[in-house]
């Protein structure tokens, strides 16, 4: 499954010339980096089953278990983003570097593989500090601090090798060109502060500056904002550095977020276990024959998806690498199949267990529970919306497409619909008994795709799971590593007080014009943060701001909550700079010049369904209430 965002960095394990020792080395390494984040993931779900199953039978849960899995968590994360770097699996807008000349895209290229090196060892050098600092400490339930600490000091120091790794595959004359230009600016303003500090810009100017060109630049958005935060490091002397990896550290140091993993990977167990395909093949047989019937199944499935793996690119990797193929067979465009694609990835973004709602639940103190409930029938709505659409301006097509083998049996789709339906029916059911948390029923949809794979389809092998697992800690690792790097940021922008003096002006913008105007400003300020920033990013950083200011002009927090998530959704996939969009066109194998003009049709019509959601709060607002949210 094809899971790079966008063209980032070239894949490690490409040959490239150079002494074979250090290419040995850095593919043992991470090969060593994969397999402890997979058994580490394995041992985190070994103990919240275990804690589940104790808690449930005697009542009294193992006193230790959060901690122990906050600190495998922790493990993970890093571990993960350091075989996403090593993958070149991170995301970063690239639109404008694609657009520059061979010889400055080459340069331009380098110097974000020197900024992405300067992250890599600033987290180890920090890391490594905050661990000596912290020796001897332990947490409540007794685990020492090392254990929080010590992983992702290893992981940061692979991170650094990976990221040399990087740089050895430019031009030295690019690297010294790229080098020598960063030092310039370094030094210009280290001569400025020291001849003329009162004429300095403020630290909000010099971190927008940094942002915005380390993000035309193409550099992975985990890093530019992690860069972000270094610069007010070293140049607000406020802060020591090792509150960087501090920062970093508690910014996915929490029970609620070890969902997000567990989800990612039933995502990827349900493609590789033949629950997908089956589905899939099940959804184009009941609907392929209808006008549009293709396009239909594709919104169908995404809707089905969406509730079960959690993660809107394991969704559009898994839809697109069967459906696309099949609109080419049937004489569509492949560009109009990819913008549908996109389309029903931003609709599915409030269909539970997304990610998405579960971090912006974690950064609001919202119920996950009540956020998954009301974003049901947004989605149905949206669903419905793209269904008529695909309907009316659709055609019958050529031939029978069949998802899937011809051979295939109605009976082996059906199975693998009732498993799928059966996972959702696990999930849903958790919620609404109070059984288990949002972790906990995650870790045991693992446990249930793992046991459809082996045992009801006997498509899952010992080898098969591995690299399964492997795939989707590197996934998570990318996810939750821009999770945390943004709870840096946003704790810095908190210090400035910048997230003050935004609500500030919203709330006179307000007042002024009332309630209305706060909502278009909001989907308007996450369509375009959403659009340069992974989605997550966004919500984390802009989730906290706005909140607030919602709840001081009377809107209610879940359905805001939605609009949040749905306008940054519209943003992650809207045309030219959405992260989401190169994704889905990697996938798709398409240009995304094809894709443009089709999606826009989509996002106006989802745009349209987000301000209906806005100023009809009753339809996010109706499940909660009578579940008791």
């Amino acid at each position: 499954m094809n899971e790079a965002l966008s063209p980032g960095p070239r894949p490690l394990l490409r040959p490239v010339a150079g002494p074979a020792l250090w290419t040995r080395s850095v593919h043992a390494l991470l090969v060593v980096v994969e397999s402890l984040a997979a058994i580490l993931v394995i041992a985190d779900l070994l103990v919240v089953i275990a804690s589940v199953t104790v808690r449930f039978v005697f009542s009294a849960p193992f006193v230790w278990s959060d901690d122990v899995a906050r600190a495998l968590l922790l493990a993970v994360v890093f571990l993960g983003a350091a075989a996403a770097l090593a993958r070149g699996e991170n995301a970063g807008v690239m639109f404008f570097v694609d657009r520059l000349h061979p010889h400055w895209r080459a340069r331009v290229d380098a110097a974000a593989a020197v900024l992405i090196l300067l992250v890599a060892v600033s987290l180890c050098w920090y890391g490594l500090i905050l661990l000596i600092s912290t020796a001897g400490q332990t947490v409540g339930a007794g685990v020492p601090q090392e254990a929080f600490f010590a992983p992702m000091c290893f992981a940061a120091a692979a991170m650094t090798v990976f990221a040399l790794d990087l740089l050895r595959r430019h031009r030295l004359a690019d690297l010294l060109a790229a080098g020598a230009g960063i030092a310039v600016v370094a030094l210009a303003w280290l001569a400025w502060s020291t001849l003329a500090p009162n004429t300095l810009p403020g630290m909000p100017a010099v971190m927008g500056v940094v942002f915005v060109v380390c993000l035309v630049a193409g550099v992975p958005i985990a890093f530019v904002l992690a860069l972000t935060t270094l610069v007010f490091v070293w140049a607000g002397d406020v802060l020591p550095g090792e509150f960087f990896a501090q920062q970093t550290a508690r910014g996915i140091d929490n029970f609620v977020l070890l969902a997000v993993p567990f989800f990612i990977l039933v995502g990827y167990l349900m493609e590789a276990n033949g629950m997908s395909i089956r589905i899939m093949a099940l959804l184009q047989r009941g609907v392929g024959r209808l006008r549009g019937g293709l396009d239909v199944a594709m919104v169908l499935s995404m809707v089905v998806f969406s509730g079960i793996s959690g993660s809107k690119m394991a969704d559009v990797a898994a839809v697109g690498s069967v459906l696309v193929p099949a609109a080419r067979k049937s004489g569509q465009k492949p560009g109009d199949a990819v913008a549908l694609l996109a389309a029903s990835a931003v609709m599915a973004e409030t269909i539970p267990p997304c990610v998405n709602l579960i971090i912006l639940g974690f950064v609001t103190n919202l119920s996950i529970g009540g956020l998954f409930m009301a974003g049901l029938l947004p989605s149905a709505i949206m669903a419905l919306a793209l269904i008529v659409m695909v309907v009316v301006l659709g055609k019958h097509t050529k031939a029978r497409v069949v998802v899937g083998e011809e051979s295939a049996s109605v009976t082996g789709m059906t199975s693998g619909g009732i498993a799928a339906f059966g996972l959702i029916a696990m999930i849903f059911g958790g919620f609404r008994s109070g059984f288990a948390t949002a972790t906990e029923i995650s870790a045991f949809a693992v446990v249930y795709a793992l046991v459809v794979g082996g045992v009801l389809f006997r498509e899952m092998t010992w080898r098969g799971t591995a690299a399964v697992i492997r795939n989707a800690t590197a996934k998570s690792g990318m996810v939750l590593f821009i999770v945390a790097t943004a709870q840096a940021l946003s704790y810095v922008l908190t210090l400035q007080q910048i997230p003050h003096f935004i609500a500030e002006a919203l709330v006179a913008v307000s007042s002024a014009h009332g309630r209305w105007a706060f909502l278009l400003l909001s989907i308007a300020i996450l369509i375009v943060m959403g659009s340069v920033l992974e989605g997550a990013a966004a919500l984390i950083i802009f989730g906290p701001l706005l909140m607030p200011v919602a709840r001081q002009m009377g809107v209610d927090p879940l359905s805001y909550g939605i609009i949040l998530v749905i306008g940054m959704g519209i943003g992650l996939f809207a045309p030219p700079l959405g992260v989401g969009l190169y994704g889905s066109c990697l996938i798709g194998g398409v240009t995304l010049e094809e894709t443009v003009w089709p999606i826009l049709k989509y996002l106006g019509l989802l745009l349209l369904c987000l301000l209906l959601i806005a100023f009809v709060p009753q339809i996010t607002t109706l499940l909660p209430r009578l579940s008791g949210y």
